[in-house]
């Protein structure tokens, strides 16, 4: 095998088998960790930790231990996470929350610079094109990493449904699910609520061991950079790094920027909401916790398959088609969520949810990725720094105050930040119209680049 496609094979399958660990575990986190919100309170504090980790650790990281180290040293502060929940507390949770945050950006960060180093130097021993080899060995690594949301949540449905359910849940439970939970259901008589500390623990030890077998694989089979092609590179980051720093927020003074914040938070609103808030007070109250697996399975697929479709419909319908289409997709399933009272006899519905949901959220995913690559070709860096830095804001918001306010309330700030998102993006639209549209090479290019630029934690 091609040595360069070995190591991107190394990089896709040790991520697949650490997200896979995380992704899980994150689905859990509202509803293993209740008490008093500390798992959407960790999860915060994860994106918060991210925001910062993104500003300053990667390009030093980098330069100082290299990619394959960088790799495997961030891999170890997600496995961190996995141990503190073992024992979960404010004392463990938050401290390693935090570590995994700080451990995020430069475990992408170097992801990314690997693979695209990888893909330059056999470009140039092929006599082929740098960006598309590079864009290649993206496009395997996604197809690999990308079924990690799959496997995750399912390990956590199989070993959660090995407690068998004691009867049914209480019709006075039941009333307190869905917009109507307001912190009284958190007093349960539902057994099968929370499953005992033997299934916890076992889950934990799959997804810890998962997490050790993806630092074991990158540590011991992925080859290191040559020095004299990563400091080409760190030389050019040197150079630019405090100059990238401030351009992110130079970038603020363009008002197309500042118009398309609401619509890039949002994507932080919608997806902390199914995560935090769709999981807990819908699937685990109403079906227990063993559902939550099954019903994000959902999700990730209708998310993954929709991402595809939509990326080549939009070639056809327009961006602007799209957005109206998520748009009320969300929009439907809000006001949906704000009157169904979630009971077990409806099952297929907890589950139409998170697909409609999951399909919503490709058109924003993709398309908003998109818009930012086509409006600001200029400064590509800083526009998707923004991108990153108002999303994940987005995140830190929607877990902060899920501790604090009741399921309703959230589905009202959510549909508040989606309208106001819309007309924001709309006033985008309004001021790009009538100016020249981009070439079609132009349109690819911009496609090609966005792939490399933004990735996701």
């Amino acid at each position: 095998m091609e040595r360069n496609l070995k190591n991107v094979l190394v990089i896709a399958f040790g991520f697949l088998l650490l997200f896979t660990a995380y992704g899980g575990l994150q689905n859990l986190q509202s509803s293993l960790n209740d008490e008093e919100g500390l798992g959407v309170a960790t999860l915060s504090v994860v994106y918060g930790a991210l925001i910062l980790s993104s500003m300053f650790l990667p390009p030093i990281l980098i330069k100082k231990f290299g990619c394959k180290w960088t790799i495997t040293a961030s891999m170890c502060c997600y496995i961190a996470f996995s141990l503190g929940n073992f024992y979960a507390s404010w004392y463990t949770l938050i401290p390693t929350s935090i570590i995994l945050g700080l451990g995020g950006a430069p475990l992408w960060s170097a992801k990314c610079t690997y693979l695209t180093i990888s893909g330059n130097v056999y470009a140039q021993k092929a006599g082929k094109l740098g960006k598309d080899v590079v864009n290649q060995y993206f496009g395997i690594f996604f197809l690999i990493f990308q079924s990690s949301g799959v496997w995750g949540n399912l390990i956590s449905s199989l070993v959660f449904q090995q407690e068998p359910t004691k009867g049914e849940i209480p019709e006075e439970q039941l009333m307190h699910c869905g917009a109507s939970d307001c912190f009284i259901s958190n007093t349960s008589t539902n057994s099968t609520k929370r499953p005992t500390n033997e299934l916890i623990y076992t889950l934990l030890g799959i997804y810890t061991g998962s997490g050790i077998l993806a630092v074991l694989l990158v540590a011991v089979f992925l080859e290191q950079i040559p020095n004299d092609q990563l400091e080409s590179t760190d030389e050019k980051e040197k150079a630019s790094f405090w100059t990238n720093f401030l351009a992110t927020f130079r970038h603020l003074k363009d008002k197309r920027q500042c118009l398309l914040i609401p619509l890039t938070m949002y994507s932080g609103f919608e997806q902390g909401f199914l995560s935090g808030d769709y999981t807990k007070s819908y699937v685990t109250c109403a079906l227990g916790i063993q559902y939550v697996g099954y019903v994000m399975i959902c999700f990730s697929a209708t998310n993954s398959i929709s991402s595809m479709l939509f990326g080549k419909l939009s070639q056809y319908t327009g961006r602007i088609a799209l957005f109206v289409l998520g748009a009320i997709i969300h929009f439907s399933c809000i006001i949906s969520l704000l009157l169904w009272k979630p009971h077990p006899s409806q099952m297929p519905v907890f589950f139409i949810f998170p697909a409609l949901w999951g399909m919503a959220d490709a058109v924003l995913q993709t398309q908003t990725n998109a818009i930012y690559g086509v409006l600001f070709v200029k400064n590509k860096e800083a526009a998707f720094a923004n991108y990153r830095l108002w999303e994940s804001l987005g995140f830190v918001i929607a877990f902060g105050y899920s501790t604090f306010l009741c399921v309703d309330v959230k589905l009202y700030i959510v549909l508040a930040v989606l309208i106001l998102s819309m007309v924001t993006y709309g006033i985008v639209e309004y001021l790009e119209r009538g100016k020249p549209s981009e070439t079609i090479a132009e349109k690819k290019q911009s496609q090609r680049e966005e792939k490399f630029i933004q990735t996701k934690m």
